[in-house]
């Protein structure tokens, strides 16, 4: 049935029932009943011109008529599964209504839960109309002032969030998903309250998972805590409580469901200088320093995954780089002969909104990946924010994937193909290594599967943004305090509370690990100006900028000024002279540095870096025609009033800084000639992920700029499936899809004969 049948038929079915109720004396349960068909026959009949409205124009915001998929479809579409659902529960009621084992008490909080979510998905439904009326024509991301940004965000959140995470949780997806939502929910409620009694959160063990039976049966009080916890908790917490999965029992469990391989070790790359050869001109060497951001030279740790044992696996170069983990870390097995080198090579990044999460945790999926496509793989355990903000993960995860193009030997390929693949976080991480790669000269990966990224970290609204607000894996507060953690501002942002909490000693110890931070990073501050000074000397031509301390020496070289080269030796250059001589055709590529001007008051202008320069004057005229009555709590329609949360909608932080807007921290930022130096790219998104125009947007402008890219949407399945391949078949369909995708950038098609 189409959306107006579907509103059609649930008005009548709530006309029929709202008068039969009505009908049945002045009791309670009756009034109630008849109150709540009342309310869906309002809230169907408002929502459904709205949400006609947003399906009308849905289409100009696909990326093709092939690929039928943006937020406003989503949000619709999830509307839709509201009104469905009460259509089938009203049919019931109608049906049932006079039998002696109709469960008045049950239906009716089924119904009152419902109901509150209809409202709610009516409020988005406004949102999303003014985003449409607001927004540049084409753009799913809002562009214009920052400051109706933050209004818009900040009336975001205040919005009540229990009811979707209680008997209305997970109703969007795909049946199969639902039990296991309900009991990560039930878990991470329960894991809350120990989370609560011990203040680092360090001894809570899987036990905790299992001890929440009153919000098993309680779902309005599991809703009602959910909200609380994910709207109040910090980044520590999410961190703990994703990372229990690597505990031994359930990784035990999770690696006894998954392929058995010959080979699963962990390996520590010692933080050494070493060269590789110029893409341009293979005689020519380039330097690759280990990662410095924050903490210095250090170790890089990545996991070797392979199905087969191929050769140079078991070499003793490589056995030297092995870190010990338990019995489980190597699993080798006697063969009597090796398989050869694989032509193949995939390099692995992990998701976990950049805080959380291992190789380890990965695992699973990635032994299926290696007997399916018969190629090693090799997974990167990058440092995790807070302790290492951007942009040591990418530092590190860059140093990995050199490393991996110039020993492929040991690790049992030959190098001829190598795909870039990750997920969430690692989709991003993916992205700003290959431009990374671009930027130095070196080997660019042969392509990049990426699975439901993050292109997007800036602090804005989308209309599949609007979907976290019932999404229970990412709820908005959450991708708030991961991008934060990420940017490095989870240090600065303590309530006073906390500050109570800590205690004078607590203090004492906190003032001192910011007070070492301080002079850590003006260490680094130091090295870089004496770094960047060096290099001058060679090179006087370049122009001195001021950069900001959280760069590091590799990043900052990234943000110099651009002039040409002339024919000096490549060998052991700074990244900033490989991408003089590589930028000396494109002189007016925008400079992407975060200067002491950047880190000052941000404009409109500094935001719409996706805008063309022929867009950026009427832009700045619609950003000027804005004032105080277009905010977005005045969109919705007189008389209508969603439920707003019981809790301090004060407690959400949306953080904003300039570094957000580096495009290695948000790639759909990045200035066209970075992103015409991307391989070809794969994208699998989820239709109902709040991160799905993420990846529309990106590949809208990779295909603009014709590129090659391909974007499959899966249907029904929340962001992270990866994690849930063995949960469900359309799981298991969603990640063959993803295998697919890499296996084409590994055994690209030949051309037509």
């Amino acid at each position: 049935m189409d959306l107006r049948t579907v509103t059609q038929s649930l008005v009548t079915l709530a006309e029929d029932n709202m008068a039969f109720f009505s009908s049945q004396g002045p009791g309670e349960t009756a009034r109630r009943l008849s109150g709540v068909f009342a309310g869906v026959r309002e809230q169907a009949l408002g929502l459904e011109p709205t949400l006609g409205r947003l399906l009308s124009v849905a289409h100009l915001f696909d990326l093709d008529a092939e690929t039928p998929a943006n937020g406003y479809r989503s949000l619709v579409h999830t509307a839709r599964c509201c009104l469905v659902h009460l259509l089938h529960k009203s049919r019931y009621v109608a049906s049932n209504r006079r039998s002696i084992f109709f469960r008045t008490s049950h239906n009716l909080a089924e119904l009152e839960a419902y109901l509150t979510a209809l409202t709610q998905l009516r409020a988005l439904a406004y949102y999303a109309q003014h985003l449409l009326a607001t927004n540049q024509p084409g753009r799913l991301f809002f562009e214009g002032d920052e400051r109706v940004i933050a209004d818009f965000l900040h009336e975001y959140i205040t919005l009540h969030k229990g009811c979707f995470y209680g008997r209305c949780l997970g109703f969007q997806f795909t049946p199969a998903i639902r039990p296991f939502l309900q009991t990560v929910s039930i878990g991470l409620v329960s894991f809350g309250e120990h989370y609560k009694r011990n203040e680092t959160g360090l001894s809570v063990t899987a036990s905790s998972l299992f001890t929440g039976g009153r919000f098993a049966i309680d779902p309005e009080l599991r809703g009602a805590e959910f909200e609380r916890i994910v709207q109040n908790l910090d980044v520590h917490f999410w961190k703990t409580f994703w990372n229990i999965t690597e505990i031994q029992v359930l990784s035990s469990l999770a690696n006894m469901a998954s392929a058995t391989v010959r080979v699963s070790r962990l390996l520590s790359l010692p933080p050494i200088t070493f060269e590789m050869p110029l893409t341009a001109d293979p005689k020519v060497m380039v330097t690759i320093s280990p990662p410095l951001a924050h903490t210095g030279p250090g170790p890089v740790l990545v996991r070797l995954i392979s199905y087969d044992l191929r050769e140079g696996q078991d070499s003793e170069e490589l056995s030297s780089l092995g870190r010990s983990e338990g019995p489980r870390s190597l699993e080798l097995r006697s063969r009597p002969q090796q398989a050869p080198r694989s032509r193949c090579l995939v390099v692995h990044i992990h998701g976990g909104g950049f805080v959380a999460q291992t190789s380890k945790s990965h695992e699973p999926y990635l032994k299926s990946w290696a007997q399916e496509l018969g190629a090693p793989i090799l997974s990167i355990d990058y440092s995790l924010a807070p302790e290492a903000p951007f942009p040591r993960a990418l530092e590190e995860c860059f140093y990995a994937y050199c490393w991996a193009v110039k020993h492929c030997a040991l690790l049992g390929s030959t190098g001829e193909r190598i795909c870039l693949a990750g997920d969430s976080a690692g989709g991003n991480l993916c992205f700003t290594v290959s431009l990374r790669a671009a930027a130095y000269g070196v080997r660019v990966p042969d392509g990049i599967m990426a699975a439901y990224p993050a292109t997007m970290l800036q602090a804005t609204a989308s209309p599949s943004r609007l979907l976290s607000l019932m999404d229970p894996l990412l709820p908005l507060s959450m991708l708030s305090k991961c991008v934060n953690a990420y940017a490095g501002g989870e240090t600065e942002d303590h309530c006073d509370s906390d500050q109570k909490a800590l205690g004078m000693v607590g203090l004492v110890q906190r003032d001192t690990a910011l007070l070492l931070r301080d002079l850590r990073l003006g260490a680094s501050s130091w090295l870089n100006s004496f770094l960047e000074l060096s290099g001058q000397k060679s090179h006087p031509n370049s122009v001195p900028i001021a950069e900001p301390m959280r760069c590091s020496v590799s990043e900052t070289a990234l943000a110099q000024p651009e002039s040409p080269l002339g024919k000096d030796s490549l060998k052991g250059l700074t990244l900033h002279d490989l991408s003089l001589r590589g930028s000396s055709e494109t002189p007016d590529t925008p400079q992407l540095s975060l200067s002491a001007e950047a880190r000052g008051h941000s404009t409109p202008s500094a935001v719409n870096i996706l805008l063309r320069p022929e867009d950026a004057s009427e832009e700045s005229e619609a950003g000027d025609e804005l004032s105080t009555k277009d905010r977005v709590y005045a969109a919705f329609p007189e008389g209508f009033h969603p439920r707003r949360s019981s809790h301090d909608a004060k407690q959400v932080t949306l953080y904003s800084s300039p570094i957000l807007k580096n495009p290695f921290m948000s790639p759909l930022l990045a200035p066209d000639s970075m992103l015409q130096t991307l391989p070809p790219v794969h994208i699998v998104a989820c239709a109902l992920d709040p991160m799905l125009d993420d990846s529309v947007m990106f590949a809208r402008r990779l295909r603009s700029l014709s590129q090659p890219v391909t974007l499959r949407v899966v249907e029904d399945l929340p962001h992270g499936f990866l994690s849930l391949a063995a949960l469900c078949q359309e799981t298991r369909q969603a990640a063959a899809l993803c295998v697919e995708r890499i296996r084409l950038v590994l055994n690209p098609p030949g051309p037509p004969v």
